[in-house]
C-alpha cells in the first residue's frame, strides 16, 4: 500500500445492483476515497472485517435482505464509521430506524456521489429545511403504515400481515411497488 493509498479515508459501498455500485465506486474513487464494493449483507460483512471503513453507503433493500442489519453490524464493530443508508424505498419507519441504528445520513435514490459525499461531511442537522405544507395522501399513509408494521415484526412479512389482517402475498405485492408521492 502506498502512502497515498494509506490517506484515503476507507468506504464500504454495498448494494446489490452491481451497475450501480461499478458507476459509483469510480465517482466515489475519482473523489479520493479507497471504495470497498459488497452485493450482499454477508459479503459486506466480511469485508468490514477485514478492513474496518470510516464511512458506509448502504443500500436499504439487499435483494431479499435489510441494510439495516449491516448498519446495526457495523456500529457494532466501530461506532465512529459514518454510515448513509441509501434507498429508492424510503420511508419514515425505515428512516427512524436507521437513524436509531447508528446512520448518519438517509438518502434516497438517486443520488449521484455529491450528494453522497455531502452527507458523509454534514455532521450536523438542519433546522432551516423547509416543512413540506401538503398532508401526505391516503395511499403514501398506506404505505408509512406497512412500512412501520413491517419494522414493529423485524422485517417477517407474514407475522405483519398476520397483525394487519391481510394476505401474505397482498402485503408482499404492497411493499414491492415503489412509495407513492407525498
Amino acid at each position: 500500500m502506498t502512502i497515498q493509498e494509506m490517506d484515503k479515508p476507507r468506504l464500504l459501498l454495498v448494494d446489490d445492483d452491481e451497475t450501480f455500485c461499478r458507476v459509483l465506486k469510480t465517482a466515489l474513487e475519482k473523489r479520493n476515497y479507497e471504495v470497498l464494493v459488497a452485493n450482499n449483507v454477508k459479503s459486506g460483512m466480511m469485508l468490514a472485517e477485514q478492513n474496518v471503513p470510516e464511512y458506509a453507503v448502504i443500500d436499504l433493500r439487499i435483494g431479499h435482505e435489510s441494510g439495516l442489519e449491516l448498519v446495526k453490524k457495523l456500529i457494532s464493530l466501530d461506532d465512529n464509521t459514518q454510515i448513509i443508508m441509501l434507498t429508492g424505498f424510503a420511508s419514515i419507519a425505515t428512516a427512524v430506524e436507521a437513524i436509531k441504528l447508528g446512520a448518519i445520513h438517509y438518502l434516497t435514490k438517486p443520488a449521484n456521489a455529491d450528494e453522497i459525499v455531502t452527507a458523509l461531511n454534514k455532521n450536523e442537522g438542519d433546522p432551516s429545511v423547509l416543512i413540506n405544507e401538503n398532508p401526505l395522501s391516503v395511499k403514501r399513509l398506506e404505505w408509512e403504515h406497512l412500512q412501520k408494521v413491517l419494522m414493529q415484526h423485524y422485517g417477517n412479512i407474514s407475522a405483519a400481515a398476520r397483525a394487519l389482517n391481510m394476505h401474505r402475498r397482498t402485503l408482499q405485492r404492497k411493499l414491492d411497488k415503489k412509495p407513492v408521492r407525498e
